[in-house]
């Protein structure tokens, strides 16, 4: 117990030991900025200042594990001839505006080098005009582990019989929307068993209008489009049924190759943890995500027509 105040002598000496103890501790650390789509909930959503959803949970953890405080930086991209998705969220990291970006499909001819010397970041707070924004110099994309999948599921009217394999659509008015992955599946499967009974949608068409209409009875689309439309219509009786279609694609975080090793090792030991504990399923449950476990290869090629064919 100290009884007399320190010297300036005791003080030079013991700074250098509470800093040090200070920075191990985390105390002192940068905070940790990840990066989220501003407008994709129920994995990210990011409303007058406020972030909500699945992936802000999850990037609170690795926040808390690595003893930083979370910084949120909201993005909103789109998609245009002279970028794409990849191009901006290595911009992001390659700018210094986040360490990490999460949501991040894991696919091969995404990651690695860059495929172009520089780019612009995309919209975010703070940032200036595109034309005025500076073409940013793209190091390499490394990803995480994946946390989890994208999946289409079938969303059907009330009432309506247990779905477990797409063949259980056989007497029923399924939806397909012309120009997606989901209605081409629906027309194609088993040699177009589904086709004289199925309805053909436009791009153009409310599906979810042919659903509350009875036009259809039921609609394959992926999970993540069925969820963020019952967070805007909670009491509509449109429902998920049970079936789970994996397109091989999973989601990750990603950053720089020139990201010390310690932040993705921590990132990977949360993911692996949050799963292991049922932590990961939890927060899903909560935000409303019909969350799925990753599925292997972590990283793909992306989904292809011949693997969804098959049951």
């Amino acid at each position: 117990m100290l009884t007399r105040p320190l010297t300036r002598w005791q003080w030079r000496h013991l700074l250098p030991t509470m800093l040090s103890l200070c920075m191990c501790t985390g105390a002192w650390a940068e905070p940790l900025k990840v990066c989220v789509s501003e407008d994709s909930p129920p994995q990210s959503n990011v409303l007058k200042g406020k972030a909500t959803g699945f992936d802000i949970r999850l990037a609170q953890a690795v926040a808390d594990a690595a003893g930083r405080e979370l910084k949120i930086v909201p993005f909103e991209t789109e998609y245009e001839k002279e970028s794409t998705l990849s191009q901006e969220v290595n911009a992001l990291l390659s700018s210094g505006l986040c360490d990490l970006v999460s949501g991040f499909p894991l696919l091969t001819t995404d990651l690695g080098p860059a495929t172009r010397p520089n780019a612009r970041v995309p919209d975010h707070p703070g940032a200036k005009r595109k034309r005025d924004r500076p073409f940013v110099a793209l190091g390499e994309l490394v990803a995480s582990a994946p946390y989890q999948t994208n999946t289409f599921g079938v969303v059907q009217s009330p009432q309506q019989p247990p779905v477990n394999t797409l063949m259980d659509l056989k007497d029923r008015r399924p939806g397909a929307v012309t120009g997606t992955l989901a209605g081409t599946l629906i027309s194609v499967y088993r040699q177009g068993v589904l086709r004289k009974q199925m309805v053909t949608l436009s791009q153009r068409e409310n599906a979810w209008t042919a659903l509350e209409s009875g036009r259809v009875d039921s609609l394959l689309m992926p999970t993540a489009a069925y969820d963020a439309y019952k967070l805007l219509h909670a009491d509509s009786p449109l429902a998920l049924a049970a079936m789970r279609r994996p397109i091989g694609l999973n989601l990750g975080f990603v950053t720089l190759a020139s990201t010390p090793l310690g932040l993705l090792d921590i990132t990977n030991q949360v993911i692996a943890q949050s799963m292991a504990d049922g932590r990961m399923q939890q927060w899903a449950l909560q935000e409303g995500l019909s969350w799925s476990p990753p599925t292997t290869p972590a990283i793909s090629n992306g989904p292809s027509l011949q693997s969804l064919m098959t049951d």
